[in-house]
């Protein structure tokens, strides 16, 4: 480093360090980039700027890497320990002189020929201020908007209006001995360095800014000179008879009604003011596997956001999550109840993009909507739409709608440019602030309409909400998937492409459950949901601090020993701060006697804990089954557990998006057998599986584990026994009288769960029955009683409560007469 330089440095840090706040991306540079602080490390950057090597600095000192302004010795040589591909662009002249970093990299080259132990990093670093993308009317706002080699006059406006929002993402280390080892001489090794860095970092910016944006008048003109929109314009001219102008100002309105505005100043001040909320409301917000999206938008890809729907919240935490983990935020597809004044003009800045609920019949809305889709994925806009259609008001996962993915596929045979890549993501919370009217709308209250005073009042009570999880799942590459699916699809392109092929519907329907699957195998283990299952569990919902804090270590341990999956994540602490941190919530009632601390739901409540216990149910649903017939039959062997869940998997897994084959489930359950016995919470004797014994510290968990599937399994006896005492019965009348039946021994039983008799559940377990043919069909349609459903009623029979089945004959036999 010259002495001027070393001067600027020392001046400029001042100044920086005032203005600037560097978000560093990813955090964990270790674990996900492959950088080894114990060997040499020297930071490639796009531009020669002191400012980005001073917030380069800051960025390093906070994650403990060498820093970029002292000088870097290798085998007795010093060399600067930042390079630069460009330089600044000078304020008096059209072209900035070369960096000389060719030569550079040239000699470290040959260095690393004579010192064979030596491996220098070389570590490439993005720094952008501001995520502005680029226009196609440049202004007076571009001043500050960064670009890839501004002139020094240039950057002092951008880090006085931008340095709050200062980003280094840094990229996976390139071993220098590597590239060294390659054929060709240094020069030539150093000159494809220097070429692929400078595609990199083009495709970074693109990246976290996203492509151009477009212009109204240009997206009017794309949309209206459409081929599918022009024919449907005619159409709606012909089949309403009015002129050819009002139709076409009826697709203008549609688009009107659709198109998002996005706008970047509103994201940042979004994120600052979101940035607060969360401080206020969350503990923490835990993101995992975000590495996949930013190596999908590394490789150039489509990305399509399909996340879970709990809450509005959805909407701000995702788009958040995504912004601070250096990518382009999303365009968001959202139900047009949202579009209300003055929320719904902001939502739109925000990358909104409206949609009706239903759309069907109308094909001229139908032709713009599914246009402006495919104009979006062209342009190379990333996008996220809810899959489910709406929000859970039961915590499961909803069976999906599939029309967005119908026309994902469709845009996408007619020829997007990119490969498309799905990203399912999981979205988990310790507390959801729509809870207690979800379950008023489940015992019948009308939804309440979206308005301004709603969301006053939800901010009113935002506070104490414990943490936020985003998982993003295993990505499914549609190219991949219709190449496996339909190995002609192509084909499509040159025939009619708006014209809907035959193999699209069972394609979709396929990729619809894989989403959900894929959703429910990223799934976020956390603390409110493990003692609403415990608690719930329990006989009475009341339980010593001991025993919950000794079940929260069970499970986790469980998980840890035999994990649900690769993508499922468990809380990285101890029970005791597990509890602790879940106590804090202050939504459980804590008493004390002589013995210690007894916890249960706060009065009238217990209800809403089924939401948080629902999230993560489909981890307990192969543990709960094994242990439920082991505590049913007082011991049992192991291949009569493996026989029950080759039995019964089938309806768990419809039921609850598990992502196993049969085959895979059993292996699990043998896993699962084997860990329980280490764990104490099975033992064997004489080659048989038992409970614990009741003396056992484990004894308490392994119980409540034996229950927490009991609803369940109820609820898969409520209809078979139906069918058992009609034998032949419609499927309609079955689904009415299945769930009236639910709906008295919910009364009998005081069960806690308004999705014990929610007809959308009760409808998933019938259509699970006849995919598995566990029943056969009359000529009419109507359900047949088979000897196969005998002997599943049967099991399913055994693992329910006694006094559950007494009732539930009961019942059948009164209904009868």
């Amino acid at each position: 480093m010259t002495w001027m330089r070393k001067a600027l440095v020392s001046v400029f840090q001042y100044p920086v360090k005032w203005l600037v706040k560097a978000h560093s991306i990813p955090v964990n540079v270790e674990s996900e980039l492959g950088i080894d602080r114990t060997k040499p490390i020297v930071y490639l950057l796009m531009t020669n700027s002191i400012t980005d090597q001073l917030a380069l600095r800051m960025s390093t000192q906070s994650l403990g890497l060498p820093s970029p302004t002292e000088p870097l010795t290798l085998a007795g040589r010093e060399y600067p320990s930042t390079l630069f591909l460009r330089n600044s662009k000078p304020l008096m002249r059209s072209k900035a002189k070369d960096t000389g970093i060719e030569e550079v990299f040239t000699d470290l080259f040959h260095l690393h020929r004579d010192n064979l132990d030596l491996d220098l990093q070389v570590v490439p670093v993005f720094i952008t201020w501001g995520r502005a993308p680029s226009t196609g009317n440049p202004g007076l706002s571009d001043l500050i908007t960064d670009n890839a080699t501004p002139s020094w006059l240039r950057k002092l406006f951008i880090v006085l209006f931008l340095g709050r929002d200062n980003f280094i993402n840094y990229s996976k280390a390139v071993s220098a001995r590597v590239m060294a080892n390659q054929h060709g001489s240094d020069q030539r090794i150093a000159h494809k360095l220097v070429r692929v860095a400078s595609t990199h970092f083009q495709r970074k910016r693109k990246g976290m800014t996203g492509p151009t944006l477009l212009e109204r008048q240009e997206l009017n003109n794309s949309l209206l000179g459409s081929d599918s929109v022009r024919k449907a314009i005619s159409d709606e001219s012909k089949n309403k008879k009015i002129s050819h102008e009002e139709a076409k100002q009826r697709a203008q309105g549609y688009i009107t009604e659709i198109a998002g505005d996005y706008r970047e100043g509103l994201i940042r001040v979004g994120d600052r003011v979101l940035g607060r909320i969360w401080n206020k409301i969350y503990n923490g917000i835990s993101v995992g596997h975000a590495d996949r999206i930013r190596e999908l938008a590394a490789n150039g890809h489509e990305i399509v956001y399909v996340p879970c729907h709990r809450s509005h919240m959805d909407y701000l935490l995702l788009t958040y999550v995504i912004y601070h983990e250096g990518m382009v935020t999303p365009h968001i597809a959202a139900g047009i109840n949202l579009n209300f004044w003055p929320f719904g003009k902001i939502f739109r800045r925000a990358g909104a993009f409206f949609l009706r609920r239903s759309f069907a019949g109308n094909k001229l809305y139908t032709a713009v909507f599914r246009e402006y889709l495919e104009l979006l994925f062209n342009k190379g806009y990333s996008v996220k739409y809810y899959p489910e259609g709406g929000r859970s008001r039961t915590g499961r996962l909803i069976p999906p709608k599939t029309g967005m993915l119908a026309m994902t596929i469709q845009a996408m045979v007619k020829g997007v440019n990119r490969p498309v890549s799905i990203v399912p993501v999981y979205i988990g919370y310790e507390n959801v602030m729509e809870v207690k009217s979800y379950l008023n709308e489940l015992k019948g209250s009308k939804k309440q309409k979206e308005s301004n005073w709603q969301i006053f009042s939800a901010i009113k009570k935002l506070k104490n909400y414990g943490h936020g999880y985003v998982n993003f799942g295993e990505p499914i590459q549609l190219n991949q998937f219709l190449e496996n699916k339909v190995p002609d699809w192509r084909d499509c392109r040159e025939d009619d492409a708006d014209k809907k092929p035959t193999w699209l519907t069972p394609a979709v329907n396929e990729l619809a459950n894989n989403v959900m699957t894929n959703i429910n195998t990223a799934a976020a283990l956390n603390g409110m949901a493990l003692t609403s299952l415990c608690l719930l569990s329990s006989k009475t919902q009341t339980m010593s601090e001991r025993e919950l804090e000794q079940a929260l270590q069970d499970f986790m341990h469980l998980f840890n020993e035999v994990p649900y999956s690769a993508d499922a994540t468990i809380p990285d602490v101890s029970a005791r701060t597990l509890l602790d941190q879940t106590l804090q919530l202050n939504r459980f009632d804590v008493q004390e006697d002589d013995f210690g601390k007894l916890i249960s739901p706060q009065p009238k409540s217990a209800v809403y804990l089924t939401y948080y216990r629902n999230n993560i149910l489909h981890l307990f649903a192969l543990p709960g089954l094994v242990m439920a017939s082991v505590f049913a039959n007082k011991g049992t062997t192991k291949d009569a557990l493996l026989r029950l869940v080759a039995a019964l998997y089938p309806l768990l897994q419809r039921e609850l998006f598990l992502y196993m084959t049969q085959d895979e489930a059993l292996a699990y359950t043998d896993k699962l057998i084997t860990a329980m016995l280490d764990k104490g919470l099975l033992r064997t004797l004489d080659g048989n599986v038992y409970p614990p014994q009741t003396q056992s510290k484990q004894f308490h968990s392994a119980w409540l584990l034996s229950r927490c599937m009991q609803e369940t399994f109820q609820r898969y006896a409520v209809v078979l026994t139906m069918l058992d005492r009609e034998k032949v019965i419609s499927r309609s009348k079955l689904e009415k009288a299945s769930r009236k039946v639910a709906e008295r021994l919910s009364a009998l039983y005081g069960l806690s769960s308004p999705e014990f008799y929610d007809k959308n559940v009760l409808s998933s377990f019938i259509t699970a029955l006849k995919e598995n043919h566990w029943i056969d069909t009359a000529e009419d349609g109507s359900m047949k009683y088979s000897e196969e459903c005998e002997a599943l009623r049967e099991d399913v029979m055994a693992l329910v409560w006694p006094e559950m089945t007494q009732h539930l004959e009961n019942v059948v036999l009164s209904h009868e007469h």
